[in-house]
């Protein structure tokens, strides 16, 4: 028995490590669907947070950026449930990607839009070596994909002429936005699944999502 359980576990261990980051199929058709779902969320959001972002920053230049967060949450759900490399920037990208084809008012530079916000968010997931999904690393994720979103539109809305008071204020509320919007509402949405057993498969549903 000694002898069986000490094969058993040496030759589990090297076989286990290196699928951990490998896709599997189900995770390419989770990840779709979530990206097609979370596309079809960003229709819906171009007109009402569109009007939130235009009232705010009427109201102050730059306070328009409290309304962002949730076209950054794509990369924070692919994040959370898929955990694995790629996997923010698909999701967010597909996203661009589904409200720039049914049309909204940025066209192609919504792509260009969901590759920045994608890419924030999966910095900091590989930043954490994929493996801490919990609120913390949820937050992190979406204020990343916030940050890049602003540098983005330094260069493609030419927010680069315009004052630092604005540039400051702009980051700030993009940056707090993608934290809460994305980041909170993102591990809430992926609790409330796991607690549905709809993501058995995949270790955000075993697991019922990480705390911290």
């Amino acid at each position: 028995m000694h002898n069986t359980t000490t094969s058993t576990t040496t030759t589990e261990q090297p076989t286990t490590r290196p699928r951990t980051h490998r896709w599997r199929v189900v995770d390419i058709v989770v990840a779709s669907v979530i990206g097609v779902a979370t596309g079809l969320l960003f229709l819906f959001w171009n007109n009402v947070g569109y009007a939130w972002f235009s009232a705010a920053d009427a109201l102050t230049p730059g306070l328009g950026g409290i309304a962002v967060g949730i076209w950054l949450i794509g990369g924070v759900l692919g994040g959370l449930i898929i955990r694995k490399p790629g996997a923010a920037l698909f999701v967010e990208l597909l996203a661009a990607v589904v409200s720039a084809l049914v049309g909204n008012q940025w066209g192609i530079e919504t792509i260009y839009s969901g590759l920045a916000q994608g890419l924030g968010a999966e910095l900091v997931f590989a930043i954490l070596a994929y493996r801490r999904f919990g609120l913390v690393p949820a937050m992190l994720a979406g204020a990343a994909a916030g940050a890049a979103a602003w540098t983005l539109e330094l260069f493609l809305s030419a927010n680069l002429q315009k004052s630092p008071e604005f540039l400051g204020l702009y980051l700030t509320t993009v940056v707090v936005s993608g934290a809460v919007l994305a980041g909170v509402l993102g591990w809430v949405i992926v609790r409330a699944l796991a607690s549905t057993g709809a993501l058995s498969r995949f270790a955000a549903g075993q697991d019922g999502a990480q705390r911290v």
